[in-house]
């Protein structure tokens, strides 16, 4: 007879990972009208791009009724100055509490339990959960001993769940979760996730790759069920990341190592219908994707810089259009030319809203001249740009002029 597992019990607001095949935490490719997209194709969760403890400190929430968002934002840092108080607000993290607030965790850059503390405080009565960014290999990660960079310093990884479980999951009833690499060796690995699911938490994701791995090498899932047993024997969810490709791809992993959930990256930042089984349709074609990706842009009115990036994810490279969206400057200009006219008039009114220029910024105009040479010999600048006269209409003969060229020849040597 199978052992029953534990399971930690799931807080009121929280969510259990346990079956789940969600998209994972993504800089820049996980901002809100992906995670939309996400949802849209059948994503069970969604986590946001990581956020930088420090950067949320100080930010004002803030409601807006046109995208139906919630967004905090902040003045921009000028060296420790305080910023003009004409200075424009940037966003920092911006969500749709209708469409994704039960299905969203926040995923948390931090390296100190007080600042951690402080900054899930903001988000937590908004989202499913906050998670810990244990495995980031990015520098601007690690070398604030944020990310990857906490596998080093496991007791302080510990106090950071620990501090956030007590103060953040309980008070506001959602589940504390961390996302890790696994190890140079599985005894190193395993004594680390022991620590860490004695903290308190409901989920446990595992990448497996290590630290110096990068995506183009393939996950090593050697690890995988030892971590899973481990996770169990606490009550806590597993769930697994690294070369996850689809839903039943994810479906298969997870029965084959005893995961409780999968997590997908690359293949969701390239076709997020990745997420959809094949009885219901499978992978799309990337004109649907993207045009579903469009609307939901709109719909939030999200930067232009960020949905443009993105754009140039989900269009093939080897597509025409792929050349002629990396030109594009506005919404107006990208439904154009994808030949969406139904959308027309709704790009050219968020471009109006959001101060977007449909042709693009203008070049500026180029100077007549440089104003400091003009000042030091304008007559001689002047005269250069006059055409010269030809030697024959100044009664030069070409014999004249070879003396000339022998005596210059002799001084350059």
């Amino acid at each position: 007879m199978a052992t029953e597992i534990k399971k930690v019990p799931i807080p009121r607001r929280g969510v259990d990972y346990r079956g789940k095949v969600v998209l994972a935490p993504m800089v820049r490719s996980g901002e809100l009208p992906s995670r939309l997209l996400a949802l849209h194709y059948g994503a069970d969760l969604v986590w946001g791009p990581e956020t930088v403890d420090k950067a949320m400190i100080g930010t004002t929430r803030k409601v807006h009724d046109d995208t139906k968002t919630i967004m905090w934002t902040r003045k921009p840092h000028q060296g420790g100055k305080q910023p003009p108080a004409d200075a424009k607000e940037n966003a920092i993290f911006q969500m749709h509490p209708e469409r994704e607030g039960q299905k969203l965790i926040f995923q948390m850059g931090t390296a100190n339990p007080e600042l951690a503390v402080e900054a899930a405080k903001l988000v937590a009565a908004d989202v499913a959960g906050i998670d810990v960014n244990a495995g980031c290999p990015k520098p601007f990660s690690v070398h604030c001993g944020m990310g990857a960079g906490l596998l080093k310093t496991p007791d302080l990884l510990v106090s950071i769940l620990k501090a956030l479980v007590e103060k953040v999951g309980s008070v506001h009833e959602i589940g504390i979760s961390v996302k890790i690499r696994i190890l140079e060796t599985a005894e190193e690995t395993e004594a680390l996730v022991r620590k860490l699911v004695a903290t308190g938490i409901t989920g446990l994701t595992v990448h497996c790759r290590t630290t110096p791995m990068r995506p183009r090498e393939r996950a090593i899932r050697g690890q995988l069920r030892m971590v899973a047993n481990i996770c169990h024997e606490a009550g806590v969810a597993c769930v697994m990341n690294g070369d996850v490709e689809t839903r039943d791809h994810a479906l298969a992993l997870m029965k084959e190592y005893g995961t409780d959930g999968a997590m997908i990256a690359t293949c969701a930042e390239k076709n997020s219908s990745c997420f959809r089984a094949k009885t219901d349709g499978g992978v799309a074609p990337w004109r649907e994707v993207v045009e579903q990706y469009l609307q939901g842009c709109m719909d939030v009115e999200n930067k232009f810089g960020n949905t443009k990036y993105l754009l140039c994810q989900l269009v093939p490279g080897k597509q025409p259009e792929y050349k002629l969206i990396s030109a594009c400057k506005s919404y107006t200009k990208v439904c154009e030319m994808l030949g969406l006219e139904h959308l027309l008039e709704r790009a050219r009114d968020v471009d109006n809203k959001l101060e977007i220029d449909p042709e693009g910024p203008k070049k500026p105009e180029k100077k007549s001249g440089n104003k400091t040479a003009m000042a030091a010999g304008g007559q001689k600048a002047e005269f250069r740009s006059q055409a010269k006269t030809p030697l024959s209409a100044r009664g030069v003969t070409a014999t004249q002029v070879q003396p000339e060229k022998a005596e210059g020849a002799a001084i350059s040597a």
